[in-house]
């Protein structure tokens, strides 16, 4: 009798997989649950009744191969499990389509809960939630300090040109989303190109680094760093500049973007960024820029969501307020360049 499974994953497969590439590892039937989907990568949990796993794989449905890349998330998680940074043991990397119907892997299960909200960090009290977000920056620090090339990633991405190839990259993404006037955004655009800062040596970024992309254990510590879709070779500045875009207090009532600033004990911006620049030696004097930036492309990420939804191509609730919230973002970018 075959159970009923979440789309994308089948458990009767994917135990026939198992047991051929890793013997012993799985010891009964397996059932899955989706627990995150949408257009982002699909992660599942999977479960014999005894251990559990996290499954990733493509969102269902046509994807872009360079935008959903299993072996390079793969890869990267694979490469970091030996040094300081905390990810997932990956255990199995599968290519072969015939399993799931599209490229997957398979990572440890790691305890550990993501905070979304300000809300959610309160039970915490001030100084925990204090040492749990400067906790985020140190481990920042350690993915940044991790020599590229020592790890089988040196060739990881083209960190020549990152920061005007990711502005240019940003900017045509605007332009395929275009459909109403948005004052300032074309010139916020403008300058950041003109203000380029000059990019410290490069290192593994993560793209999307922030408090619920990782897990937080019971002692308040990183358990694991999670979603490593936009990871590359590049300045990692970057990373720094939307730690300090997601820690500003957002005076946005009913915000789909989550933010944990508001939180009591939170630190500041600017004690994350002296933190970093202590812990890792990095000049941060250009994070004006680097912080416009990542306003810049939530602004132009959150305007293609709008786009979507004038479409009648999103489903769900919040989406009808996701365009007021781009004219705030690129303020902001604006303010944060001409203060800094």
């Amino acid at each position: 009798m075959s159970s009923v499974h979440p789309p994308g994953l089948d458990p009767e497969q994917l135990r026939g997989h198992l047991d051929r590439e890793r013997p012993g590892l799985v010891s009964g039937p397996l059932s899955a649950r989706l627990i995150q989907g949408g257009r982002s990568n699909l992660t599942y949990t999977v479960t014999d009744g005894t251990s559990r796993w996290v499954v990733r794989r493509p969102p269902l449905g046509h994807v872009l191969a360079t935008a959903h890349d299993m072996k390079r998330e793969h890869r990267v998680i694979e490469a970091l499990h030996p040094t300081a940074v905390p990810v997932p043991e990956p255990l199995l990397l599968c290519e072969d389509d015939s399993v799931l119907g599209a490229p997957f892997y398979v990572m440890e299960f790691v305890e550990g809960t993501p905070y979304r909200t300000a809300e959610e960090l309160a039970p915490l009290g001030p100084e925990r939630t204090r040492d749990t977000v400067l906790g985020l920056v140190d481990t920042l620090v350690d993915l940044h300090a991790v020599d590229p090339g020592s790890v089988g990633l040196g060739d990881f991405g083209r960190p020549e040109g990152f920061l005007d190839r990711q502005l240019r990259r940003w900017g045509k993404q605007l332009d395929a989303s275009r459909n109403r006037e948005l004052a300032g955004i074309d010139e916020l655009h403008a300058v950041l190109g003109r203000a380029l800062p000059a990019s410290p040596s490069a290192t593994v970024v993560h793209g999307d680094y922030r408090l619920d992309n990782v897990l937080i254990g019971d002692d308040d510590r990183i358990r694991a760093v999670l979603d490593w879709e936009m990871s590359t070779l590049g300045d990692p500045l970057t990373d720094l500049g939307l730690l300090v875009m997601y820690s500003q207090k957002l005076e946005l009532p009913d915000s789909p973007i989550s933010t944990t600033a508001a939180a009591a004990g939170h630190p500041d911006a600017q004690e994350l960024v002296e933190r970093y620049a202590a812990r890792s030696g990095r000049d941060t004097s250009a994070i004006a820029w680097y912080t416009a930036f990542a306003w810049f492309k939530l602004a132009v990420i959150l305007e293609g969501i709008h786009y979507r939804y004038t479409l009648g191509q999103t489903v769900g609730a919040g989406f009808d307020r996701i365009g007021d919230l781009v004219p705030v973002f690129i303020e902001h970018g604006l303010t944060t360049l001409q203060e800094g």
